[in-house]
């Protein structure tokens, strides 16, 4: 099968890339608005970007009819978000964060995480993940402002909130982390199941 994404419809090409591009971790973004109004939301197309200095990326996609997402629109308003960690224990709580509902409505409250408040930026933090990211905008890359299109939100981590027990000397543990993975469509994944593979000439300890 060869696929031209020129030739082919947008929804196609994300099932293709969402099918594919697995697992992906995912990033439950909270902010808020310059009218004070917290907002929550899971995006799976997340990831690290660099550690000197740390910094990591999500992109939400435009959905209905040229909606840019709440997130965003706080983001830029703000120039502040925080990323927290999903494990198995969050994901009834995240996928009720994710539901389409309007600008004013405080997703922390409809899926019943609590808000704590953060060292540095403005928006809260998820009390219940065991790991939080606060970070500041680096920068927005606009993609494409068709449907499904989106941006690429960057940000640098400037303060890490960890739950000493998923923590020692800077590694974490990925058992008690028990953090999960999605999939294509309404399919996630467990990070249970792993191996241990050294690389070659490896210098990083």
């Amino acid at each position: 099968m060869i696929v031209y994404p020129s030739d082919s419809r947008p929804n196609d090409m994300y099932k293709l890339m969402v099918g594919s591009i697995t697992p992906r971790p995912i990033a439950l973004v909270s902010s808020i608005s310059k009218a004070g109004v917290f907002n929550l939301a899971p995006y799976s197309f997340f990831t690290g970007v660099s550690a000197n200095p740390p910094a990591i990326g999500f992109s939400p996609l435009i959905t209905g009819k040229d909606k840019i997402r709440d997130s965003r629109n706080n983001i830029e308003e703000t120039k502040e978000f925080a990323v927290n960690i999903v494990s198995e224990s969050l994901v009834e709580q995240m996928n009720v964060a994710s539901s389409d509902v309007p600008p004013e409505v405080d997703e922390f409250a409809l899926s019943q995480l609590t808000p704590a408040h953060a060292n540095i930026v403005s928006c809260p933090l998820v009390k219940e993940s065991r790991i939080n990211m606060e970070c500041r905008l680096i920068e927005i890359v606009e993609v494409s402002n068709k449907l499904l299109g989106g941006a690429f939100i960057l940000g640098e981590i400037v303060c890490f909130h960890i739950d000493d027990e998923v923590v020692e000397n800077f590694r974490i543990d990925p058992d008690t982390l028990d953090t999960v993975g999605r999939m294509g469509g309404s399919s996630y994944t467990r990070t249970r199941d792993r191996f241990e593979l050294v690389r070659p000439d490896s210098k990083i300890s």
